[in-house]
């Protein structure tokens, strides 16, 4: 038999600090939990949730970056971020929920998108007695509160803290980077037919004006209006912005070159950012918004001496 020496045995001390450690992660997660969601509505659970239904993949995405994916039972579709994600059961799209499934997952806590979500959806889960939080982030800032408030309903609070310290320490690099650079109109758009881009109070606002620019239809309240090929002529924005479906380049995105006379094209520039990358409200989005910068940092690169 091998004999240890002394030193490898704990103290009283050691083992009464584990115990009472053991026993306050106990408590804590035995104890009612009270977090005041997006729209300003208290929910309260008896205790940490523990199955968690996702209706919108930047939930299920802010959900595994809190450290709460192994307590997500059921999501939509599109929810493919992290690769664990894309195992899980699907109750529908985010525009069209399965009440049924979502019923059957049997949630103690049911994560929904404000604005994306249906509200006839949202009134019957709230009609059936689950618990529902309302996300909402419209500013950068909120990627790294909701982490914080998801890690408080699902008893993962340590790994939330942390994930939201590391955003606000690279959202604080970025901004003292390029807030102050030279203004950039930038005309982003969402999609080709019908002609959508994204009003001023939507995230993507945001992180125009974090990178120094200025969204041409940020006086639009709707978060994603449809304008006209008329509107963004007269806007003359210096940069055209596109995200599309996927990973690739949209082909509509050089439909822009017939209008010579718009600065963006004029310039060349005319850029992609992919839309998982800029679109939805997670820890991924300063990725986007890093590339978002660079291609505003290439915009004012060309322009023509003594011009803005």
């Amino acid at each position: 038999m091998i004999r240890l020496p002394f030193r490898f045995f704990p103290s009283r001390a050691v083992l009464a600090a584990a115990v009472l450690g053991l026993v306050a992660n106990t408590a804590a997660l035995a104890a009612p939990v009270s977090v005041v969601d997006d729209t300003g509505q208290t929910v309260t659970l008896a205790t940490p949730a523990k199955r968690i239904v996702s209706l919108a993949p930047h939930i299920t995405e802010l959900l595994y970056a809190a450290g709460a994916g192994d307590r997500v039972v059921a999501t939509v579709e599109h929810s493919d971020y992290p690769e664990a994600a894309t195992k899980l059961p699907r109750v529908g799209g985010y525009s069209r929920i399965d009440l049924e499934a979502v019923a059957a997952a049997k949630p103690d806590l049911v994560i929904a998108w404000q604005s994306g979500n249906a509200v006839a959806h949202l009134d019957k889960l709230k009609s059936l007695g689950l618990p529902l939080f309302l996300s909402q982030p419209n500013r950068i800032e909120d990627v790294a509160t909701s982490l914080e408030k998801l890690g408080q309903l699902a008893g993962t609070a340590p790994a939330a803290e942390a994930a939201a310290d590391r955003f606000r320490r690279q959202l604080a690099d970025l901004d003292k980077r390029y807030r102050q650079r030279p203004k950039v109109r930038v005309f982003y758009q969402v999609w080709k037919q019908p002609l959508l881009t994204v009003g001023g109070h939507q995230i993507i606002s945001d992180v125009i004006r974090l990178c120094g620019g200025e969204n041409v239809f940020a006086n639009l309240d709707t978060m994603a209006p449809t304008v006209s090929v008329e509107a963004v002529l007269a806007a003359n924005p210096e940069a055209i912005v596109a995200s599309g479906m996927g990973e690739e380049r949209p082909d509509w995105l050089d439909d822009w070159k017939r209008w010579t006379r718009v600065t963006a094209v004029a310039r060349g520039n005319l850029f992609f950012i992919p839309p998982a990358l800029i679109q939805r409200h997670t820890p991924r989005l300063l990725q986007g918004a890093e590339r978002l910068c660079e291609q505003l940092e290439t915009a004012r690169s060309r322009r023509p001496a003594g011009k803005p």
